[in-house]
This record gives C-alpha cells, structure tokens and sequence, in this order.
C-alpha cells in the first residue's frame, strides 16, 4: 500500500464500507455517558477516506481527521455535505510529523501499523497524552504474525507488547484475531491483528 494507484484502489472499496466495529462500541459507550471532559471531540487518525469520520460526524461529534495522503482527505471532503461541514476540521500529513490537542476520543482504523517504527513510540506515546482521562482509544494493532509483519516499514506487535501498550487503559474490547482471509482488495493475506477498544485510566488521587 504504498503506490497512489495502490491507496485508490483501497479508497475505491473502503469507502462503501460500514464504519468499524471498534469505532461504533466506542460511541455506544460514550453514549451510555455523561459527556466527555472536554465535549465530544475526536480525532480520526489515519482516517481514509473517511467512514468513521462520516459516523462521527452523524452522531454529533467534532472531528480532526488525518490523513499522509492528500487523496484521502481529498475523497473524505467530496463526501456529500462536508465541504462546508464546520465540524470537521482535516490535516494532510503523515502521523510523525504533526501534534495534536487533546480529545476525548482517539480512533485509528488500520492505520497505526502504517506508522514507521521508528516513529511509532514517540506517534504512541503522544497519541495517550492527547486522550484525556476518562476518553477512548479504539483502532487495530497488527500482531508479529501477520503476513505482512516482515515489512521493516510497518510496525506490528506480540501480545505481551501490544498489553504493555495499552497499560494506562481499561480494556472494553481486545481480541486478538489470527485468521486467514483477504485484504480489502480481495487478495489473499493471513491476518494477525488486535482490535482494542479503552478507556484511559483516570489520574491517581491522594487521600
């Protein structure tokens, strides 16, 4: 997925999708809520061409969505209704290369592995501190046995590094899928991979 006629491809399918199931338990937590600390703001990152950023939007939240790939927010702004949409707020860069303010949700559908690993620490790390107390992270992890865990540009996980990950969460959902089946193109890919939906822990008080 690195050639542009390779993301339209992807973009061509992707976009009459549903939105992912991690993003929809997240909001149906959040809805069984008060309000977030901070109101109902998220962050889409890596977001496409933009199915959960469409959801989002549809259930009243705002949303910065971002994209490496001027294609995607390209088609994610073309969607009926959005140009002038003052809720959405859209950024082209890839996520190394751009801080963002907090929110009370963080969603990164498929899109994290595709951070250098080099980078990806740092991209971590500053994906917690933007989430404030109380707020949701939801999105995959690839697992060290996918097939595409070879590839020195994406970054993938074992179990016990993906828990470790996840340490200043509650976990709502992690389950861990290994399963042959195909990519969103249709060719073949054996899948290892972690969908996690959680909740940041709250600071630790004295008594």
């Amino acid at each position: 997925m690195g050639k542009s006629d390779d993301w339209a491809e992807y973009y061509d399918v992707a976009g009459k999708g549903e939105p992912r199931e991690t993003l929809l338990l997240a909001l149906e937590l959040f809805d069984s809520e008060p309000d977030p600390v901070g109101g109902r703001f998220a962050i889409d990152l890596g977001c496409g061409e933009g199915r959960d950023t469409v959801e989002l939007l549809r259930r009243g939240w705002r949303v910065l969505a971002i994209d490496g790939e001027p294609e995607a927010i390209g088609r994610l702004r073309a969607r009926p209704g959005l140009a002038e949409n003052d809720r959405l707020e859209t950024a082209i860069s890839p996520f190394e290369e751009l801080d963002w303010r907090a929110a009370a949700l963080v969603s990164s559908s498929y899109a994290l592995p595709f951070c250098p690993p080099g980078a990806f620490p740092a991209v971590w790390e500053r994906l917690v501190a933007s989430i404030v107390p109380g707020g949701r992270f939801c999105g995959q992890l690839f697992g060290d046995r996918d097939e595409w865990a070879s590839d020195p540009a994406l970054s993938v996980h074992s179990r016990a590094e993906a828990e470790s990950l996840l340490e200043p969460f509650e976990l709502e959902r992690f389950d861990e899928v290994e399963e042959d089946g195909s990519t969103a193109v249709g060719d073949p890919k054996h899948w290892h991979l972690f969908h996690v939906v959680a909740r940041k822990h709250w600071p630790l008080t004295s008594i």
